[in-house]
């Protein structure tokens, strides 16, 4: 598992949001080697008399002589499991000793073959200790695995909310795609929403749909009470995403960018500029503008969300959220008219293209050649 991407985020969730108490001390094992110096740090962890929450990130590995689980560290090999892994056991043992309804365990691991078999038959044992998280299968033959668990575990506590824990654990399944088979630890997530259509996502150029389409599914995430100023036309909602998709919908273009924007100015005034709940809204402000046939407003909006996601809140270039926003940037970028807009968004997009190349081959290739057409003088 790929373990180098997750480590600073999770380094930069303030120790605070862990426990949800001020008084916490963070302690990080990165690429960690000695067994007996990990057992050492979270044995004194677990001495602590407050609350203890643990994150693994990692790969499961079962020692062949003797049968046991261990947790790979940095210098684990399948033959030298038994002495260069953390067996699974003192782990358990060690979280065991502490009182009850004290400590929690949010993990992200893979499995090897023998483990994953394992697994079938019996599950992890995390003892009496509440557990969060998925173990994924084997990746396959020379690929590694990504955590998007633990990354997305840090980017909700990174936001500034801190439901409760198995909330919580729903809010992270939510915003990731698990690998297919993945055991889940904890209660099951609930049930997907209901899909919608969505704006095409490929950097080809299409039109844009004659008849909005109701809001993307992630502007149904971290939905929160919009406080208008008193002398404004549109009344307080608790959730204005429906009258926003309503507005949108019947053609109002904009009443509903005015909603979102006002949800927006809420949501940097709770919970901060550039953060997930900021970033919310500045998408739905890009998808309204889509909707409006303003390919200039959603394509600078869709820049901003994607270099938001990208270098504040630290998502991986592969994760879906930051696809989705490079490529409805692109598309937008293609449905312009004016060349010196096109001109000016280009160095963004290029950059941005860079990082996220997207699922799609040539993407790229297609803005080198849409601004040489742009530069290229009519023939006479």
């Amino acid at each position: 598992m790929d373990t180098s991407r997750v480590i600073p985020a999770l380094a930069a969730v303030a120790p605070a949001a862990w426990t949800g108490i001020a008084a916490t001390t963070l302690i990080e094992l990165a690429d960690p080697a000695d067994p007996q110096a990990v057992l050492t740090r979270i044995r004194g962890a677990a001495a602590t008399e407050g609350p203890l929450t643990v994150a693994l990130v990692g790969q499961l590995q079962r020692d062949r002589k003797q049968g046991q689980i261990h947790l790979a560290l940095a210098r684990t090999a399948p033959a030298t499991v038994r002495y260069t892994g953390l067996p699974w056991a003192w782990l358990v043992q060690t979280l065991q000793q502490r009182r009850p309804h004290t400590t929690t365990v949010y993990a992200d691991l893979i499995a090897d073959a023998e483990v994953w078999q394992l697994l079938h038959d019996q599950p992890l044992s995390f003892g009496n200790v509440p557990a969060y998280g998925v173990i994924s299968p084997p990746p396959g033959r020379r690929r590694t695995a990504q955590p998007r668990y633990a990354h997305a575990l840090a980017q909700v506590l990174r936001s500034g909310h801190r439901p409760g824990d198995e909330e919580l654990h729903h809010e992270v399944l939510r915003r990731v795609d698990i690998a297919e088979g993945a055991l889940f630890l904890g209660a099951m997530p609930p049930a997907a929403p209901v899909n919608v259509p969505l704006p095409p996502s490929n950097p080809a150029p299409g039109p844009v749909p004659a008849v909005p389409a109701p809001l993307p599914q992630q502007a149904r995430r971290a939905a929160s009470p919009v406080h208008m100023p008193s002398e404004a036309v549109v009344p307080v909602e608790a959730d204005p995403h429906e009258r926003i998709a309503a507005a949108s919908k019947a053609g109002r273009h904009d009443e509903a960018a005015e909603l979102a924007a006002a949800a927006e100015r809420h949501a940097v005034q709770t919970y901060g500029a550039d953060t997930f709940a900021s970033v919310h809204w500045v998408e739905v402000r890009a998808f309204l503008a889509t909707v409006a046939q303003d390919p200039s407003t959603s394509c600078r909006l869709w820049l901003q969300a994607a270099e938001t996601r990208l270098d504040v809140l630290q998502q991986a270039p592969d994760a879906h959220d930051v696809e989705t926003s490079v490529d409805r940037a692109h598309h937008q970028w293609l449905q312009l008219r004016d060349a010196s807009a096109a001109r000016a968004f280009a160095p963004r997009l290029v950059a941005l293209r860079r990082r996220v190349p997207g699922r799609q081959p040539g993407a790229l290739e297609s803005i080198r050649k849409t601004l040489e057409r742009l530069t290229t003088p009519p023939a006479q």
